[in-house]
C-alpha cells in the first residue's frame, strides 16, 4: 500500500512553500492507496469534492505562469478564440445568430449581469426556483428593483413545465424567465428543453443558469430556445475562477441596450467592447484567460463533453456506491439525481457532527461541502473537476477512517 503522503511528497511543484498531491494526474498510473497517519495537511493540496472551485490540473496551473498585457495582441486573440470555442461548444455560431462574451468575476456577477441588462425597465421576470440558487436569482431581482415573481417548486422535485405554464398564461406582464438548469443546493436536473418549448411558445426570454452543467451535459441551445446562457470558468471547463461567460441570442442581446442597471456588468456594453477592438472594457481576468484556454484543450482532448460527462458520471457511481455502503443516505431519489453533486443525509448517529467530520476529512486532504437543502440536514459531495475514480476510492478510504475515528459504524 502507497500512503498519500509518500507521493505527494515525491512530486513537489514549483511553488515555495507549496507541494501538489497529483495523483489525480490522468497521466499517473493510480496504485491503491490509503490515508497516513502521519500525513501534514500542508504536504499536498487538497482534492477539492465541491461544485467549485474544483481541483484543476498541474498544466491548467502552468498556464498561468506568464504575464500577458490586456492589449497585447496575442492576448486579444486568445480572447477571441476563446470566444468562437464556447459558441462550437454551445453548438451555435456567429453565423447562426448568437454571441459569447466574458464577464469579469464569478458566475453570480454574469447572472447579475444578464437579470440587470435583459430586462428592461418595464419588464418582469418570473424565476423558477428550486434551492438555493433559483432563490439567489430572485434575490438579485429584488435588489436591483426588477419586479419579479417567483414559482417555488420543492427542493426535491424538478420544476414543473405545466406549472410554468400556467403562471405565464396568468401574468402577462411577464418578459422573461429564469431557471437553474443543475440546481447544486441538491444535484438535481431541471428540465430546460420542455420548459423551453412552454417559455418560446409563449413569446417570453429565457435565462438558464447553466453554472454547473455547462461543458459537462448536453445542452442544445439553439433548440432549446435558450436566449441567454451563464456559466463560469471554473466550472466543468475545469479553469480557474476569474470571469463568467454568456452565450446569448444577437437579437436578444441587441436588445439590452439601455437596460442596464450596472455600469461594470453591463452586458450589452461588454459586448460592444469586445466587438469594438477585442478589449475587455475594464482589468481583464489575464491569468485565469490563459488558463482557460488550456483547459478547453484538456476538454477537447478527453473526447468533448461526451468524454467529460462519462468521466463524472463514473465518479459520481463510485461516491454513490462507497457512502451508501457505509450507511449515509443520498437526499434525491435515484432518477433525480444527477452526477454534478449529490447531498446525503446526515447519519443519524448522536456521535455525528458536520463540523468535526468535515475537519477530519480536511485534516486528511479532501475537501467536501456543507448542505444548502433547507428542509433536511445535509452535506454535499461534489464529482466534478480534475478527480478521476482512484481520487475517490481515496476519500472512501479517508471517510472510513474518519468514521471510525468519531465512532461511528457503519450504517449509522
Amino acid at each position: 500500500m502507497i500512503s498519500l503522503c509518500t507521493i505527494a511528497a515525491s512530486r513537489p511543484n514549483h511553488y515555495t512553500g507549496l507541494t501538489l498531491l497529483l495523483t489525480h494526474d490522468p497521466s499517473y498510473n493510480h496504485p491503491e492507496m490509503t490515508p497516513d497517519e502521519g500525513c501534514s495537511p500542508s504536504s499536498r493540496d487538497p482534492l477539492l469534492f465541491t461544485p467549485g472551485p474544483l481541483t484543476t490540473s498541474r498544466t491548467v496551473k502552468e498556464a498561468m505562469l506568464r504575464d500577458v498585457g490586456s492589449r497585447d495582441g496575442a492576448f486579444i486573440a486568445t480572447v477571441a478564440s476563446i470566444r468562437e470555442r464556447l459558441l462550437e461548444l454551445a453548438g451555435v455560431s456567429q453565423a447562426a445568430g448568437y454571441e459569447a462574451i466574458l464577464m469579469q468575476g464569478s458566475g453570480t456577477f454574469g447572472i447579475e449581469s444578464v437579470i440587470t441588462s435583459a430586462v428592461p425597465r418595464d419588464g418582469k421576470l418570473l424565476v423558477l426556483a428550486n434551492g438555493a440558487y433559483g432563490e439567489r436569482i430572485a434575490r438579485i431581482a429584488d435588489v436591483a428593483r426588477i419586479e419579479s415573481t417567483v414559482l417555488r417548486s420543492p427542493e426535491d422535485a424538478p420544476v414543473a413545465p405545466d406549472q410554468a405554464e400556467a403562471a405565464l398564461a396568468a401574468d402577462p406582464a411577464i418578459t422573461h424567465v429564469a431557471v437553474v438548469h443543475c440546481e447544486t443546493t441538491t444535484g438535481i436536473l431541471n428540465p430546460i428543453e420542455d420548459l423551453g418549448g412552454v417559455i418560446k411558445s409563449s413569446g417570453r426570454a429565457y435565462i438558464v443558469d447553466a453554472m454547473s452543467s455547462f461543458g459537462a451535459m448536453p445542452i442544445d441551445v439553439s433548440g432549446t430556445g435558450v436566449d441567454f446562457l451563464v456559466s463560469s470558468a471554473n466550472k466543468c471547463i475545469e479553469g480557474v475562477p476569474g470571469f463568467a461567460f454568456v452565450i446569448a441570442k444577437k437579437d436578444a442581446l441587441l436588445a439590452c441596450e439601455g437596460s442596464a442597471r450596472s455600469v461594470s456588468l453591463d452586458l450589452h456594453a461588454q459586448w460592444r467592447g469586445l466587438e469594438k477592438d477585442g478589449q475587455f472594457r475594464f482589468t481583464p481576468p489575464t491569468h485565469a484567460i490563459l488558463a482557460f484556454e488550456q483547459a478547453l484543450n484538456e476538454l477537447d482532448a478527453e473526447g468533448g463533453v461526451p468524454g467529460r460527462a462519462a468521466r463524472y458520471a463514473a465518479n459520481h457511481r463510485a461516491v454513490l456506491d462507497g457512502v451508501q455502503a457505509m450507511g449515509f443516505r443520498p437526499y434525491l431519489p435515484a432518477e433525480r439525481q444527477t452526477y454534478i453533486i449529490t447531498s446525503f443525509h446526515y447519519p443519524t448517529h448522536k456521535n455525528f457532527n458536520f463540523a468535526g467530520f468535515y475537519d477530519r476529512l480536511a485534516r486528511l486532504g479532501f475537501v467536501i461541502y456543507p448542505g444548502k437543502v433547507s428542509q433536511a440536514e445535509c452535506f454535499r459531495i461534489g464529482t466534478i473537476g480534475h478527480i478521476f475514480e482512484p481520487d475517490v476510492r481515496q476519500l472512501l478510504a479517508a471517510t472510513r477512517r474518519v468514521l471510525d475515528e468519531m465512532g461511528i459504524p457503519d450504517g449509522s
